[in-house]
């Protein structure tokens, strides 16, 4: 008879489920891979990956919002060196520029996800509306410490350059994004 799996062992299965799961749906696309490679990959048997995540609708949403966390957590890492509020600011698009930089690139897993399932999941699309709106959230703290009601706009020209830099395969619409940003704050 096996031993029982601990709750340290479901943990670490867990996340080893979600890092397989995020890097293929990240770099294939959601809907082209099944949960057969999402077995292979993770090394964890489908009983158990059905265990933690019912459904792959459910293993998205589980997988989106732990992203959500890295993701925000990451920025305001980076974005929070600076004392400056409009160099905060300039520095999300300095952080942008980073990331369209990296080889594994494919643009905003929130935009990819809402593309290939627009309105059609519920759970999807409340995950994705729920990382916008954070990352809104977390523009708008940078931002109102500038003091200039700015927000939205800056908001755009990041969603914007995400989009670009993941169509054009070039991170040079951070750059462009970022000078944006800088005439809109009035900084050289």
């Amino acid at each position: 008879m096996p031993a029982p799996i601990t709750e340290e062992q479901s943990r670490l299965d867990r996340e080893t489920l979600l890092d397989a799961a995020e890097k293929l749906f990240y770099e294939k696309g959601i809907r082209a891979v099944g949960m057969d490679e999402v077995r292979a990959t993770s090394g964890l048997p489908l009983k158990r990956i059905y265990r933690f995540y019912a459904t792959k609708e459910d293993l998205v949403v589980a997988m989106l919002r732990r992203r959500d966390l890295r993701w925000r957590g990451n920025l305001a890492s980076y974005v929070e060196q600076h004392t400056d509020p409009r160099a905060r600011v300039l520095a999300v698009f300095d952080w942008l520029a980073e990331w369209f930089a990296e080889p594994t690139y494919r643009g905003c897993a929130w935009i990819n996800a809402y593309g290939e399932f627009g309105e059609t999941s519920d759970p999807i699309l409340t995950e994705v509306r729920a990382h916008k709106k954070a990352f809104h959230a977390q523009l708008a703290t940078w931002t109102a410490a500038t003091d200039l009601p700015l927000t939205d706009p800056l908001y755009l020209l990041a969603e914007g350059a995400m989009v670009t830099a993941a169509i054009t395969a070039d991170p040079t619409p951070a750059h462009h994004a970022r000078a944006a940003a800088a005439a809109l704050l009035g900084t050289p």
